[in-house]
């Protein structure tokens, strides 16, 4: 594992963004273990048995993001904050993809045990937090970014200020308010 600076971090992406594709492959080595821990991070909150792996997820948002050409990388913290949010993505359509086949959407018909039940659940939650936060961005954005950039990117709160531009207190109060407005609207169902 290649550990780099913050600073060369943000060079890299600098360069990448102005098209210099050296850059990406000197980049990915610097990058690879936080994105891994991020996914980590997103798969910890999946039920054990989830058919998609931490790497895998890695790879497939690799992939998303790798494809993006002339995208203006502003410092390290936006490109994890943007890759958490890609990786959050395929896990929603993963979980609705998994939702729709329970439903009989070509699946083979089986008992369900326990286990089956809690994955199917853990999907349903997992689409309801992702309509909830929905909601809430379309109410509050920028309450709505500064919990995808908490909960699903694992950011700091000086991490996320310094994305968002507003002081850490600002950063850690709208959380908190984030939170319970998401909680009293989970509760609802």
């Amino acid at each position: 594992m290649t550990t780099s600076s913050p600073q060369e971090i943000t060079r890299l992406l600098s360069e990448w963004s102005r098209g210099d594709k050296a850059a990406l492959d000197k980049l990915t080595p610097m990058v690879y273990a936080e994105l891994r821990q991020i996914a980590r991070r997103q798969m910890n909150r999946e039920s054990p048995g989830h058919t998609l792996q931490a790497t895998a997820l890695v790879n497939e948002a690799y992939l998303k993001i790798a494809g993006q050409d002339g995208f203006e990388w502003q410092n390290r913290a936006h490109f994890f904050a943007i890759c958490a949010q890609v990786m959050r993505h395929i896990l929603i359509d993963h979980a609705r993809t998994h939702a729709r086949d329970k439903r009989g959407g070509g699946a083979i018909h089986l008992s369900l045990d326990e286990a089956a039940v809690s994955v199917e659940e853990q999907a349903a939650d997992f689409i309801a937090l992702d309509e909830a936060l929905r909601a809430l961005e379309s109410l509050d954005p920028q309450k709505g970014r500064i919990i995808e950039l908490r909960y699903y990117g694992g950011l700091s709160v000086e991490e996320v200020a310094e994305i968002l531009k507003i002081s850490p207190a600002t950063v850690g109060r709208e959380w908190r308010r984030a939170k319970a407005w998401l909680y009293h609207e989970l509760q609802k169902d």
